[in-house]
């Protein structure tokens, strides 16, 4: 025993420590990819894989061999754009960036659901709207261009039924509220309720015409709907909305994906219109 501690020195810390490190980072940069559940699964596979060789099952341990084998060999065919994107961001140092923008993404999450949870308890009515690829300069060039960092306070500040903002959406970007008092073009679906107010069919609209995300609160429910891609979901929880704010944040400008996955994925029910007992302004 004391022969084995003698044998250890310090590097072989700092040789351990830097390799997890480096592991670390490189699975940050393969959450949400299929290569990460292909991750998942080898590790899977390895577990039961050990225990079987542990358990000496010959047989079982030679299978599950033979498939580590096979997986180890296939990842850098199946997975080649993961593993080029993965090399390419490495080679920009995103690798050592993404902890701070995860960071950044997070605060600003709780920021805006803080705000909307606000307006929501105090039934004050308001429309954000998270502008992605598609640009918003027609709508916003004509309102009050605010370019503030985006906070709970300033949020709920525009708001506020006293102040003369209050009246319009808020326009914001990954980066800052752009503007506020903007009108937004209502939705030209003709098939929805005559009970569906104002600022929600402006919320549709908006959604109909670019790839822009509208989060809505209603004044007269006191309830937090979704828009996107023509869709409304209403009666949101704190949850959702922490999942799409954040979705919207981490998500790449250039990406292809959709904040529609997301949207499905939190299993809301949508509706496109109602009846005289569901009217929403």
């Amino acid at each position: 025993m004391t022969g084995i501690v003698g044998s250890i020195h310090w590097q072989d810390f700092v040789d351990i420590a830097v390799i997890a490190f480096i592991v670390y980072r490189l699975l940050l940069l393969l959450v949400d990819t299929r290569a990460m559940q292909l991750v998942k699964g080898l590790l899977v596979i390895g577990l039961l894989f050990a225990i079987a060789r542990l358990m000496q099952l010959e047989a079982l341990s030679w299978i599950l061999g033979r498939m580590l084998g096979v997986f180890i060999i296939a990842i850098p065919i199946v997975f080649q754009p993961e593993i080029r994107r993965m090399l390419e961001e490495l080679g920009r140092g995103n690798i050592w960036r993404r902890r701070q923008a995860e960071e950044r993404a997070a605060q600003l999450t709780d920021e805006i659901t803080r705000a909307l949870l606000f307006l929501q308890n105090k039934k004050i009515g308001a429309i954000l709207v998270f502008q992605r690829n598609t640009g918003l300069k027609d709508i916003w060039r004509s309102a009050v261009q605010i370019g503030g960092d985006i906070s709970q306070d300033l949020i709920v500040s525009i708001f506020w039924p006293a102040n003369p903002l209050h009246d319009g959406a808020v326009i914001m970007d990954r980066q800052k509220i752009i503007a506020a008092a903007c009108y937004l073009p209502l939705t030209e679906n003709s098939n929805l309720s005559r009970w569906m107010g104002t600022r929600h069919r402006a919320a549709l609209g908006i959604t109909e015409v670019s790839d822009a995300m509208s989060l809505v609160v209603s004044e007269e429910r006191g309830e937090i709907a979704l828009t996107i891609n023509g869709h409304l979901s209403r009666g949101l929880k704190e949850g959702q909305i922490r999942k799409l704010v954040m979705h919207f944040f981490s998500e790449a400008p250039e990406s292809v994906a959709t904040l529609e996955g997301v949207r499905e994925r939190l299993g809301s029910m949508f509706s496109g219109g109602g009846n005289k007992n569901d009217e929403i302004d």
